[in-house]
């Protein structure tokens, strides 16, 4: 197995709880754990990239990839394994270098096509879609951390 050079997530479902919270005026929050920007911390130091590809049209997304000093970051995303594709050439590396987590069915087909794939604990298709891992913590709840933390241990990134 090849070292993994790139760590992509989906967002809502692994760094949220897949709940949207909205306020009187429409507006809506989500609400992040820090111990998965943490894992970026984390994989930033190992020189591993991260990107996220989220099928959401979110600021909030966008802002909190700001802050993590995330550059690939891909919003309102219908097609994640072409996305994923693109990414790849961009940055000379092949699919079997690439780890994703997801949670749900948009990210079937990235989770089949890429060297290691993981599901959250409480995603909805954990016993259709077979994955390399799944984590023992929920999504918002550090789910994408235990992931990464799983990859440096076996050192795989």
């Amino acid at each position: 197995m090849k070292k993994i050079k790139l760590v992509a997530t989906d967002i809502d479902g692994v760094w949220t709880d897949a709940k949207m919270h909205y306020n009187k005026n429409g507006d809506f929050i989500k609400s992040f754990s820090t111990y998965d920007g943490m894992a970026v911390e984390i994989l930033n130091k190992r020189k591993v990239k991260v990107a996220i590809i989220t099928s959401e049209n979110s600021e909030i997304v966008l802002r909190r990839a700001e802050k993590l000093n995330i550059k690939n970051v891909y919003i309102n995303e219908k097609d994640k394994l072409k996305r994923i594709k693109k990414v790849c050439k961009e940055l000379k590396i092949n699919l079997e270098e690439v780890a994703y987590i997801g949670d749900d069915l948009n990210d079937e087909k990235i989770l089949k096509a890429v060297g290691i794939s993981a599901l959250t604990n409480n995603s909805p298709i954990k016993n259709i879609v077979q994955v390399d891992y799944i984590t023992n913590r929920n999504g918002g709840d550090g789910a994408f951390r235990e992931f990464v933390d799983m990859l440096v241990k076996k050192n795989i990134c």
